[in-house]
């Protein structure tokens, strides 16, 4: 929904797949959240695909979806044209370390001829990064309030089993108002709208996985604020091990067009490609 797939890759130096939002069948899991998406953590880009790949051809998409497009095996690795690189909020609270490293890997491209675009240079990657400004918070209210079933059913048969925190979560989305939720959906279709509008001036958008390393200790998980924006645009979103930090693995995230997935991979592909040089 928010950081399941591609958190957790980028700390483990794998690779994670978030496939275009209804690709996969989430049948059977109690997710009818409107932008979670099913999706692999893999050793290999290819064992990403194939494996997605097959669960998509056996299990089909989400009902009223149209599933993954895509060949059975490996898209080719094919050269971008051009890269969008974007900060979103996670910008903010990224380490200095990762900074650098993001820059040295989109210099790294630049290099090989490939256009790389900011929001300093592009209206329509400044007026989708405004429009990202509010991701976080709106997917969580979104996310509360399309949980409030099971949730309410759990608490009506044992409070105590729910914790504090989906108690209080619980409470705060059985507040939102039909017509609250209808707003935020649409304030969340026009950051669709933008990013659609990206489709022929760039093949993806490039940031970091994460705003670092994983983070020392089990009191928390990290940081989803990088994780946010795709599951937000309902687009295909890979986490690359190309970087590390602190002797530590840390993901480069790539973004596509909704059900682009395969372009996306050939994207990576290439991406893999050079940055092993």
């Amino acid at each position: 929904v928010i950081g399941s797939l591609l958190r957790p890759a980028s700390y483990c130096g794998a690779y994670g797949f978030k496939p275009t939002f209804g690709a996969i069948n989430r049948g059977g899991s109690h997710d009818g959240l409107s932008q979670s998406a099913h999706g692999p953590i893999a050793a290999t880009l290819d064992d990403a695909w194939i494996v997605a790949r097959e669960i998509a051809d056996r299990a089909g998409g989400d009902a009223g979806y149209p599933g993954l497009y895509g060949p059975a095996e490996l898209p080719v690795a094919r050269k971008p044209l051009c890269v969008a690189v974007i900060e979103t909020a996670g910008w903010a609270v990224a380490e200095a370390g990762a900074k650098e490293k993001f820059q040295a890997a989109v210099e790294r491209i630049a290099a090989q001829g490939v256009k790389v675009v900011t929001r300093a240079d592009h209206r329509g990657i400044a007026l989708l990064e405004t429009l990202l400004d509010r991701a976080g918070a709106v997917s969580h209210a979104l996310v509360n309030y399309e949980s409030v079933w099971p949730l309410n059913a759990y608490r009506a048969r044992d409070p105590a089993k729910l914790s504090s925190f989906l108690r209080d979560r619980l409470l705060e989305a059985e507040q939102m108002t039909p017509a609250a939720y209808r707003a935020l959906l649409s304030e969340r279709a026009g950051a669709r709208a933008a990013h659609a509008a990206l489709d022929g001036d760039c093949d993806a958008l490039i940031t970091l996985s994460a705003p670092g390393a994983a983070p020392l200790g089990i009191e928390a998980t990290g940081d989803t604020v990088f994780n946010i924006p795709g599951s937000y645009l309902g687009a295909p979103a890979l986490s690359l091990p190309l970087l590390t930090l602190d002797d530590l693995p840390l993901g480069l995230q790539l973004i596509g067009a909704v059900d682009r997935d395969a372009q996306l991979f050939e994207t990576a592909g290439w991406l893999e490609q050079i940055m092993a040089r």
